[in-house]
């Protein structure tokens, strides 16, 4: 007997309708074909890159404001990292299933005992690993951050499941693409013209609500902004409803256009169309009357949200999932107040945490300044340059008396404020290029800080830069004897810079007088 007539007899002894057999020839399959697609370079290549770069990323994370992380933000940072491997898994799955088609061995299928349809389910079924692979990947990613000391807010479980669920929506969109046009070519031309397909939507719904959120994964076009965790209003329970239904609805129609006829498949189908249309309308109520309320109220009055301590001299009142922060603000509060003189050195301030939530997680309005003395603000975020930004504040408080005086700041004043801002920082011509728009320490440049920053001439950066070169103790004990002088309005940069002992820059004038 030859041995496929062997092969023939064998299978026609097997019952067909035998789930226990047939179930396990799927799932023989199906790791047959995962294993298979690790073979293509696309999908090996990916998958590397993917695991590689965030687990390089984790390991190799510096201080600054990735000591911070904002847990209702990192959730979010993991679901770009599988892009690559989803479209990658689209094109090779697709390429897998019709791989019998490509090599004509579909008339040596008809004589196996699994049906069209179960080898189509196995080709589903191979995408489970990467997915896994994914969700493993992105728990440790999230987990890492939620472990460094400075992590503040909380993450939301259902955004995290949105990168597992874009792989295996890929694969099974894959197949069913191999399935409905069995060539070769519909991937690629697929990924193009989904592309295509999804800008001209947008642009022509004016990226409305409704239809951005029917993209698998959906970013915001701020990653600055910080809101605390209950002001998200992201629809992510909604969104991995319809993300799961629409991968089971593709995979399940996949299995039909295979010939799979079953009532339970029918059924099956109805249950996941009827789970996508849910999550679809669910995702796309926008904001609701009482966030819209919650978010006006923290960006108004944030004092009835906040928990306030204090602190030696100041009070520091923050929203609850910061409040662990309030001893990092404190630090800053007093190292620039040991560089004051007079009142400012024991001047008590209120510190207070504010945001601007009312155009939510895309909006990057500027915070206005508060009109009241000795108040000062603090974002959301924390770390990096947000320090120096704070410090920045903090002084020219000192020296005007409140934020709203800050911008107006154009005399000698400048010089005073940067010097309390930097000249206690352990590395104070870092900060000087870090509070500067841009990253320079000579010429003239904007200063940035919570609200209002100020403006420093090319004459000023020369002397802040010079007191930030002599020795801080003598620095400092010049300011304290002449604070009065040095804090009056209208003082220009020269006479500071003659007080203090610096050379005074030639040609030096005012922003005022410029």
């Amino acid at each position: 007997m030859s041995l496929a007539t062997k092969t023939v007899a064998e299978s026609a002894a097997v019952p067909a309708d035998d789930p226990r057999r047939s179930w396990g020839a799927v799932l023989a399959l199906a790791r047959f074909e995962a294993r298979d697609l690790l073979r293509y370079i696309p999908v090996l290549v990916t998958l590397v890159l993917y695991v590689g770069y965030t687990a390089w990323t984790l390991f190799h994370q510096k201080d600054g404001m990735e000591a911070f992380p904002a847990l209702q933000n990192a959730d979010r940072a993991t679901q770009t990292g599988p892009l690559l491997l989803g479209i990658a898994l689209f094109v090779c799955v697709n390429r897998c299933t019709l791989r019998s088609r490509r090599r004509g061995t579909d008339r040596q299928f008809d004589v196996l005992v699994m049906e069209p349809w179960r080898r189509t389910v196995a080709h589903v079924l191979s995408v489970v690993p990467f997915a896994a692979v994914t969700a493993l990947v992105v728990l440790g990613e999230f987990a890492r951050q939620a472990l460094r000391p400075g992590a503040v807010g909380h993450g939301s479980l259902l955004e995290l499941t949105v990168g597992p669920l874009y792989v295996l929506l890929c694969g099974a969109f894959g197949v069913l693409l191999a399935r409905l046009v069995p060539s070769t070519f519909a991937a690629p031309v697929g990924v193009v013209g989904l592309f295509v397909l999804s800008v001209f939507v947008s642009a022509g719904t004016s990226g409305a609500e409704w239809t951005r959120w029917l993209s698998p994964i959906v970013g915001e076009t701020s990653t600055n902004t910080v809101l605390p965790s209950d002001l998200i209003g992201r629809p992510a329970a909604w969104h991995a409803l319809y993300l799961t239904g629409l991968f089971l609805l593709l995979a399940l129609g996949a299995v039909l256009a295979s010939g799979g006829r079953t009532l339970w498949l029918k059924a099956g189908a109805a249950g996941a169309l009827a789970l996508t249309l849910a999550g679809a309308v669910g995702q796309s109520g926008g904001v609701s009357p009482e966030l819209a309320a919650a978010r006006e109220r923290v960006s108004v009055s944030p004092q009835r949200d906040q928990t306030c301590v204090r602190r030696g001299g100041s009070t520091y009142c923050a929203f609850p999932e910061w409040t662990g922060v309030t001893g990092d603000w404190a630090g800053v509060v007093d190292r620039v107040q040991s560089l004051a003189g007079g009142t400012a050195a024991r001047q008590p301030l209120l510190v207070r945490q504010r945001v601007e939530a009312r155009y939510g997680l895309d909006g990057d309005a500027a915070i206005e300044p508060l009109t009241t003395a000795h108040q000062v603000t603090v974002g959301t975020r924390w770390g990096g340059n947000r320090v120096p930004e704070f410090a920045v504040a903090v002084g020219y408080v000192l020296v005007a008396g409140d934020e709203s005086k800050g911008s107006e700041l154009c005399d000698g004043r400048v010089v005073t404020t940067m010097w309390l801002a930097l000249g206690g920082a352990a590395q104070p011509m870092a900060d000087l290029a870090d509070v500067r728009l841009d990253d320079s320490v000579t010429g003239s440049a904007s200063v940035l800080a919570p609200t209002s920053g100020l403006s420093m001439t090319a004459g000023q950066t020369d002397v802040v830069r010079e007191l930030l070169h002599r020795p801080r103790a003598e620095v400092t004990a010049s300011v304290k004897q002449h604070w009065a002088e040095l804090t009056a309005s209208g003082v220009s940069t020269a006479r500071v810079a003659r007080v203090l002992g610096t050379e005074v820059p030639k040609g030096a004038k005012d922003c005022a007088e410029e």
